[in-house]
């Protein structure tokens, strides 16, 4: 991702959390997105293999999903139903990872989103954008139910001001 290699990040956080970013003004990444198997989950691909013997069905190829205000796009996405028929547990995207809500976005190499309990893991090389301000490392969790956000591996940062 030619993005990743574009922002000169100029402030390296030394305690590894995102903490910092969020006392500067920013808001928790991708606060306010659904938690709970029962949302609706839109997927569109270049191809879907299902597989009824272990119950999988895999997208791939320019994979977009849409689940409420949440843009997922990746070069492969595998569900995982639920225990209960018709639901979806969770999305495991993998190459090229993009997440969006409008107001944010994150990139890495896979990520995780557990619609069951909120929770989504990218992993990566990740680099969350909010605005102006860019946030690096190699793991991104976020708890949309607690409404916490932790980055680990090597945590970079800019903060821009609106003077800058």
């Amino acid at each position: 991702m030619t993005f990743r290699r574009a922002i000169p990040f100029a402030i390296a956080l030394l305690f590894g959390a995102a903490g910092p970013l969020l006392a500067q003004g920013a808001s928790l990444p991708f606060a306010g997105l659904p938690a709970g198997e029962a949302q609706d989950v839109e997927v569109s691909a270049d191809t879907l293999r299902v597989n009824q013997a272990d119950e999988s069905a895999i997208f791939v190829g320019n994979v977009q999903v849409a689940v409420g205000d949440l843009r997922l796009t990746a070069a492969r996405v595998e569900v995982v139903y639920a225990a209960e028929a018709g639901k979806i547990a969770a999305l495991r995207a993998s190459g090229n990872v993009l997440l969006s809500n409008g107001a944010e976005t994150a990139e890495g190499d896979s990520a995780v989103y557990s619609l069951v309990d909120g929770q989504i893991l990218m992993e990566g090389s990740v680099i969350l954008t909010q605005g102006q301000s860019a946030l690096s490392g190699e793991r991104l969790r976020i708890d949309l139910v607690a409404g916490t956000a932790l980055v680990e591996g090597r945590v970079q940062t800019i903060f821009r001001t609106e003077g800058n």
